[in-house]
């Protein structure tokens, strides 16, 4: 697999809490020099790049990040804001605790207003697998496929545990046709990259894939 095939796949990430403008700027910049899918940054920095990049790069953000227990008018009130500054995707985090009781209507319910609001830009639902049973992965990849979200993504990078082939595996059974997967989290080498992309992948959500393919251009 090519280099430049791999990061058109990849949302080029900075998540992290002290992220300056700066930083945000490296990000942007490499976007545009190695053409991966998306900037995937803080929902603060939306207006700004948009502003100074324009329609040159593809913004996403995250939403109800990293924890995903704020209520729902909270996560909509984001999502509409990142949206209105410039946000072509956005990356929502369910309520971990709502799937773990079984409160599985909460959850698909919660997705199903985001992706109402989001409408035809993409919504991506992060599960945080390292929190969750391999039945309550199950119940997520259908709360997912139910809410009719476009991808379902493993991990913040926050937690404990990034992305899994075996969770992998497991949402490739249980998700919907509809449904696309993006692995997240613990991503570092090509070869993990290109393992996730043969599974079936649709997007990566990683940091390190420009510093590791960027020589291969």
């Amino acid at each position: 697999m090519k280099a430049q095939e791999i990061l058109a796949k990849v949302d080029h990430t900075y998540l992290k809490q002290d992220a300056t403008w700066q930083d945000i700027q490296r990000i942007c910049d490499e976007v545009q020099q190695y053409h991966t899918a998306t900037a995937m940054i803080p929902s603060c920095f939306v207006k700004r790049v948009k502003e100074t990049y324009g329609d040159k790069i593809k913004i996403a953000t995250v939403v109800g990040f990293p924890n995903g227990n704020c209520n729902t008018a909270a996560k909509l009130a984001e999502t509409a804001q990142a949206l209105a500054d410039g946000a072509s995707e956005i990356d929502m985090v369910i309520n971990v605790g709502a799937l773990k009781e079984g409160n599985t209507d909460y959850v698909t319910g919660e997705i199903k207003a985001l992706k109402s609001l989001v409408g035809d830009r993409v919504l991506k639902v992060i599960v945080e697998t390292c929190f969750l049973t391999k039945e309550e992965k199950i119940a997520a990849c259908q709360c997912v496929t139910e809410a009719g979200a476009d991808f379902i993504k493993t991990s913040t990078g926050f937690g404990p545990k990034g992305a899994t082939v075996e969770d992998i595996k497991l949402f490739k059974e249980h998700i919907g046709p509809d449904v696309r997967m993006k692995p997240a989290g613990g991503i570092h080498t090509r070869e993990e990259m290109e393992e996730y992309l043969e599974l079936g992948c649709d997007r990566l959500g990683c940091s390190a894939a420009v510093k590791v393919l960027k020589d291969e251009l």
